[in-house]
């Protein structure tokens, strides 16, 4: 393995120290060192690596457990001193695909040992979904895990951390390993025993969270001397109480959405505010923004989803405000209200943005549809989505510390990670992490059908030709998988599905506890399942009895989402590992990825308001518009996630907060 990415490259592709992108010439140098350490790694140098490790399953067939054990106990030691070699690093790897054969009865095939390389490397693997990215993960976690520092497998949710964990526990344990998982009701001491684990399990959020709650406990005390100092003075109960033991190793599952998706989002630790004069304010902020004329006193910029006052609205949110006196006296500070208020209007929707949930609004993930009940809009805006609804609001809450999920990946020694849909993301995964991505083939022949996307004028036109579509489909007796952009349309297509009385099952953020076994049963011959576009990521699809004879799985698309990975995992839950499937995608001219990007369509669409009215457009032309619209909104997001990552180095550079200890 020496051979795929020497010492030398692999110090260029670490994150520079204290996770702060190089900028000019330091800069230039890392592009130029990136790109020829990507050069180095391609996929065939893992290929012919793994069917080397898979070459030695003869000789270890025949040996008993003891003593498949004594040569794991002979090589441990190097890899606890760091001085493992890439014969050994071979040798641990067709030792473990004998282990997982004997423990879980899985024998690990060519690629997907590859990927396992990879990971071990510091890359990020493209495998197919459905291709045993569990299985993969848990081979390098076990060679990091015998180093002595523990290695952390991220996942997308409680119940995959929680279901790998338990997959995977007898391989960990017949290596002498212990495992631990990581969920959000977990108390700290439980927490803290799981995290001495070898290896443990656990979402982005409670690693990110718990690391942040680590460092308010340790305060001013920097770096292991000063804590040292401190347990020596009978000072060290804090030290104590901390959980983690460091950022050694991470293998990120779903890496897309982990390291893309999600970047531009910080991750705060909160406490309760106290300030009861804001509360009213919200509450009037609300009044006043339903005073306003959308017309005259202010602008939507639906694309930079900003508000932006007239100066005829100024004018009159001066007289509205005048008799209230307190807050509303300052210029800057009514207007923010109130552009928070129309914001929270305008771009924050119900049953897509947002569900309400025994009177409380609960946040819900706009890539994966989960819902997020302990999570809350910064900066006010999620009182003003209390005052829209009419619940009572709560105080905001004052941020006690902050980290944006790209600056905490940066602080592991060594990172990895995995998923079906990388390839779109490869430059801002290098330039931001310096993970070079290696895409593995599949085991088996890809059979999916990419049907031409349909497009319609209206969306009253598409949601007709989905129910037509699925009716047609449905008397074939073929299963269909309909992926909706939010709970909203979900429940809408229901409806209309109930309507034509054709049997369905519903599977949206409202409805998670079921979500595992909807999504097992999505393959079933005739099964209809409608979801949002979580589309249960993770949990495999298998087809039913005469389903393949059928041809397989047919997964409808109702729009294009504002990135090109979100579609193609989407698609990717049909025809896995060798099985037949098709896809197609439904768009509509009232989509949002379309009205928010618009402007650069106006004078075709004004073009097609002068001609007859035709319900579809579908054609070659209209595709490639489509497509350009995804690509500036990929573009738009990239520039937001550059913005959280400059705005973190910022407050590092300027606030004193510690990154770069682990």
């Amino acid at each position: 393995m020496e051979s795929v990415i020497s010492t030398q490259w692999r110090m260029l592709a670490q994150p520079p120290q204290g996770g702060v992108v190089p900028r000019g010439l330091d800069a230039l140098w890392h592009q130029v060192a990136g790109r020829a350490g990507r050069w180095r790694c391609r996929p065939r140098h893992f290929l012919e690596a793994a069917e080397r490790i898979l070459a030695r399953e003869d000789d270890l067939a025949d040996l008993t457990d003891g003593k498949l054990r004594g040569l794991m106990a002979a090589l441990r030691p190097r890899f606890q001193l760091q001085r493992d070699t890439p014969a050994d690093r071979e040798q641990a790897f067709a030792i473990l695909c004998e282990v997982t054969d004997r423990t879980i009865g899985l024998r690990p095939y060519r690629e997907q040992v590859a990927a396992a390389l990879a990971l071990e490397a510091g890359c990020v693997a493209e495998m197919a979904t459905g291709e045993g990215k569990t299985l993969v993960a848990a081979l390098p976690a076990v060679l990091a895990g015998w180093r002595g520092r523990g290695c952390h497998v991220i996942t997308a949710n409680d119940y995959l951390a929680a279901r790998d964990a338990d997959l995977m526990q007898a391989v960990y344990r017949f290596c002498g390993m212990r495992v631990g998982c990581i969920t959000q009701e977990m108390p700290a001491e439980a927490r803290k025993q799981a995290y001495s684990a070898h290896v443990t399990y656990a979402t982005n959020k409670e690693v990110a969270a718990d690391y942040l709650r680590d460092r308010l406990l340790k305060g001013g005390l920097s770096g292991l001397p000063a804590a040292l100092l401190a347990k020596i003075a009978g000072r060290g109960e804090r030290i104590d109480r901390l959980v983690q033991r460091g950022l050694e190793c991470a293998i990120v599952d779903e890496a897309d959405s982990i390291f893309i998706d999600e970047a531009a989002t910080p991750l705060l630790i909160s406490g309760q505010g106290t300030n009861q004069e804001q509360v009213e304010a919200y509450e009037q902020a609300a009044q006043l923004a339903g005073q306003l004329d959308p017309a005259k006193d202010y602008k939507v910029d639906q694309q930079a989803r900003a508000i932006r006052l007239t100066p005829a609205g100024q004018a009159r949110l001066v007289n509205l405000a005048e008799p209230l006196g307190g807050l509303w006296k300052g210029r800057r500070r009514r207007e923010e209200l109130i552009r928070q208020s129309l914001a929270a209007h305008q771009f924050f929707l119900r049953g897509k943005h947002y569900v309400v949930e025994d009177d409380q609004v609960v946040i819900v993930d706009e890539f994966t549809g989960r819902v997020m009940p302990e999570r809350t809009w910064r900066d006010g805006l999620h009182q003003a989505v209390e005052a829209k609804e009419g619940l009572r609001i709560n105080l905001p809450k004052e941020t006690h510390a902050r980290i944006s999920f790209q600056r905490f990946f940066r602080l592991y020694r060594k990172l990895a990670g995995m998923s079906g849909t990388v390839a779109e993301a490869r430059a801002e995964l290098w330039g931001i992490y310096r993970l070079p991505v290696i895409a593995i083939p599949t085991h088996r022949p890809c059979r999916r059908v990419v049907m031409p996307d349909r497009v319609f004028t209206t969306a009253e036109a598409k949601w007709e030709a989905v129910i037509e579509a699925v009716d047609r489909l449905h008397q074939t007796a073929r299963p269909i998988l309909i992926g909706t952009g939010s709970i909203q349309e979900s429940e809408h297509l229901s409806g209309l599905l109930t309507a034509r009385q054709l049997p369905h099952r519903l599977l949206n953020a409202t409805r998670q506890a079921s979500e595992a076994t909807i999504i097992a049963a999505a393959g079933r011959k005739a099964q209809i399942t409608v979801a949002t576009n979580m589309a249960g990521r993770g949990t495999d699809i298998k087809l039913g009895d005469g389903v393949a004879e059928r041809g397989g799985l047919h997964v409808i698309a109702t729009q294009r989402f504002e990135a090109r990975r979100i579609d193609r995992q989407l698609f990717g839950r049909c025809a896995r590992q060798g099985d037949p499937g098709s896809c197609q995608a439904f768009i509509s001219l009232e989509d949002e990825l379309v009205q928010k990007h618009r402007r650069s369509l106006t004078a075709v669409l004004r073009h097609l308001r002068g001609r007859a009215h035709k319900p579809e457009i579908s054609s070659a032309g209209w595709r490639r518009r489509i497509t350009a619209l995804q690509r500036r909104a990929e573009r738009i997001s990239g520039r937001m996630r550059q913005d959280v990552l400059f705005a973190d180095n910022w407050l590092d550079d300027h606030l004193g907060f510690a990154a770069n200890e682990r």
